[in-house]
């Protein structure tokens, strides 16, 4: 794709993202018209209008973008550290091991609230993330997306093992738990926007960070060690960029799937494989499509809304069975 098309279907994606923030504002149970929208934003409009707009949309609006791009830039980066067009945080086991660590705070400890949600989440992504390099092969093993994806499967299928027991077996952890697990934005507020978005930033901003040396990696790693790449280094930072965001996106919403699978696999097919492009064309991209997975779980069954995390998996899972119908799986590009 030429430069200017990659401006121009930036441009585009800009503009798609302002029409969602524009729609989630004006659309849900209370519909209102644009003019409302407006009205409410100059703060002059009825009562109504005022606290459905500022006090309950735009948080919300703001969480699912923040959380829109931190799954979808996670995915990214997993995606262009493994070479793996499948390395999806979620279907990676990193979302599982989260859960699993909420739940069993919540079962066990007595935790509740997403400020302790969002440290549980962390030391769950972690630890599932070692899991699903350590048992996909490391050393001299070769790390292909197959056993990548499979380990991920495994962990995953094993986690949620764990998770139902405990679920089972404690009324209040799965009271707790129910709504949060299937990914869900409403009623987020204020509080969870102050408390996730220095979390989703940080992840950014070391995204942004070794967005160059992955580069240098996608052309094999003794080639990026000749062009003076830290691989070492640059795995650390991937990891820890990963964990932020996809830690903290799971404790502020629950688990959803498929946004960082999906949105990747369109930003290289708009911009290439130049993480300096793909990283920021995720940021804006990702949250177009949870906004729009979020607008449709509130009007399918309207006045009452479906998780958001079904919806998502609804749009993203087709995406999905495309890629791995692909002919070059086992390639990254």
């Amino acid at each position: 794709m030429t430069r200017h098309r990659r401006r121009l279907s930036f441009l585009l994606l800009v503009a798609a993202l302002v029409l969602m923030v524009f729609a989630s504002l004006a659309l849900g149970s209370n519909p209102l018209s644009l003019s409302a929208v407006i009205e409410a934003l100059s703060g002059r409009g009825d009562t109504i209008s005022r606290t459905v707009v500022i006090d309950q949309r735009i948080p919300r609006t703001l969480v699912v973008m923040l959380v829109g791009a931190a799954l979808g830039v996670a995915g990214a980066l997993m995606q262009a550290l493994t070479r793996n067009p499948l390395a999806d945080p979620g279907i990676l086991g990193i979302n599982a091991g989260a859960s699993l660590a909420v739940v069993t705070g919540v079962a066990f400890l007595g935790i509740q609230g997403i400020g302790s949600y969002i440290w549980l989440s962390l030391i769950g992504a972690v630890l599932a993330s070692i899991g699903v390099y350590v048992l996909g092969g490391v050393g001299r093993a070769s790390v292909s997306p197959a056993r990548l994806t499979l380990a991920g499967v495994a962990i995953s299928m094993a986690i949620s093992a764990f998770v139902q027991m405990i679920l089972l077996s404690n009324q209040n952890a799965f009271n707790e738990f129910r709504f949060w697990a299937a990914g869900s934005v409403e009623g987020r507020g204020v509080d969870v926007l102050l408390t996730i978005s220095w979390m989703i930033v940080l992840g950014l901003f070391l995204a942004l960070l070794v967005a160059p040396s992955l580069n240098a990696l996608s052309l094999g790693e003794e080639t990026g060690k000749a062009l003076g790449v830290k691989v070492g280094l640059t795995r650390t930072l991937v990891v820890i960029s990963v964990t932020f965001l996809c830690g903290a996106a799971t404790a502020a919403v629950g688990p959803i799937m498929f946004v960082g699978l999906a949105v990747p696999y369109m930003a290289r097919a708009i911009c290439g494989a130049d993480q300096r492009l793909v990283i920021p064309t995720c940021v804006v991209a990702a949250p177009v499509f949870l906004l729009f997975a979020d607008i449709a779980a509130r009007l399918v069954v309207a006045p009452l809304e479906i998780q958001t995390g079904i919806m998502s998996a609804l749009v993203g899972g087709p995406v999905f069975l495309y890629i791995v119908r692909g002919k070059n799986l086992e390639t990254f590009s």
